[in-house]
């Protein structure tokens, strides 16, 4: 138990400040990065929303994984930026408890996604004939609006552990976000209890969506090794390919972050990185990369544009030809 603390009303976060010579480059490769980052899942979205090949489920999760992961860069990247220039890195509780929420929140989204998109990959494999049923537009509403109330319900169960108990100095926050593992060490009096209960919630929700998605490829591995031809079981892979890949990434990443034991601040900081900044970035890098809808859906966009840019620039030649044509014959003959 603490005594003879002061209460606190305010957050600084330790962050890059232990790279006081390196801030200024972090700053630049961040926000490259970041720009990346909303560029990609951007234009899954709207390729998704203008392309009427891309208008099935598998698809449709992709840009609603996409809308959770621009939505989750934003609690936590801008802040980022702004501290590694600015001189005061502080946060109100408030703030604090909010970034909490929604960064927890949408991280608890993204993994409940990634485990819908597993199982709309396992019924497309294992059950094609009875696909068009089990997964309608309107199932796939319902299912991702599951994933946002269970990554939410989860997140607002931890950030009112957390800050259901009062907060005693010092107030410096080793980490550049508020973390739960970083935020509950500056409790008053049950900070190890309530890290405890918020530490295996994490990790169960962790594992059992790993758990969820693992078990989906071994039945889709299963019934892919039974087809028959080359070909057709290089199409059923290719379908999973990309997905796959982002699950290994992100919950590769995420273990670091939620399963790795007690580090100082420059560990913890330099390990939360790939999770919060380097995930985010390869996964709509990934997906439109691997995929053939998603290249030739971003190809006939830019085909169209630059076909409406050269019509434009035609109609613009012609009426200025066609004006100057009509000068010369007003001109009197000499």
């Amino acid at each position: 138990m603490r005594v003879n603390q002061t209460l606190l009303e305010e957050f600084v976060f330790v962050g890059f400040s232990v790279y006081p010579d390196l801030q200024v480059i972090l700053f630049v490769l961040f926000i490259f990065l970041y720009l990346l980052t909303l560029t990609g899942n951007l234009t899954i979205m709207a390729l998704t929303l203008v392309d009427r090949v891309l208008h099935t489920p598998m698809y449709l999760f992709l840009s609603a994984l996409s809308f959770s992961e621009t939505c989750y860069t934003l609690a936590i990247i801008p802040k980022m930026l702004v501290d590694l220039l600015a001189k005061s890195r502080s946060i109100s509780l408030l703030g604090c408890g909010l970034q909490m929420f929604f960064f927890h929140g949408l991280g608890g989204t993204n993994c409940i996604i990634l485990t819908v998109m597993g199982y709309d990959r396992f019924l497309a494999i294992c059950n094609p004939l009875h696909y068009p049923v089990l997964m309608t537009s309107t199932i796939c509403g319902h299912l991702v609006a599951l994933a946002w109330t269970g990554g939410f319900f989860v997140s607002l169960v931890q950030t009112t552990l957390i800050f259901s108990d009062t907060f005693c100095g010092p107030n410096l926050i080793k980490h550049f976000l508020c973390h739960m593992r970083a935020v509950v060490k500056l409790s008053c009096l049950n900070g190890s209890v309530i890290e405890v209960t918020v530490a295996a919630i994490s990790v169960l929700g962790l594992l059992g969506t790993f758990v969820f998605i693992f078990l989906t490829y071994v039945f889709i591995l299963s019934t892919v090794l039974k087809i028959p031809s080359a070909e057709g079981k290089r199409k059923a892979f290719s379908t999973c390919a990309s997905h796959l890949t982002v699950v290994i990434i992100h919950f590769g990443f995420a273990s670091i972050v939620y399963l790795k034991p007690e580090t100082t601040e420059r560990d913890d900081t330099l390990m939360s990185i790939p999770y919060t900044l380097i995930t985010p970035f390869l996964s709509p890098l990934i997906f439109t990369l691997r995929n053939k809808d998603m290249k030739n859906a971003l190809i006939k966009v830019l085909s169209n544009k630059d076909a409406s840019t050269k019509s434009s620039w035609a109609v613009t030649i012609g009426s200025q030809h066609k004006e100057g044509n009509k000068i010369f014959a007003l001109k009197p003959s000499v």
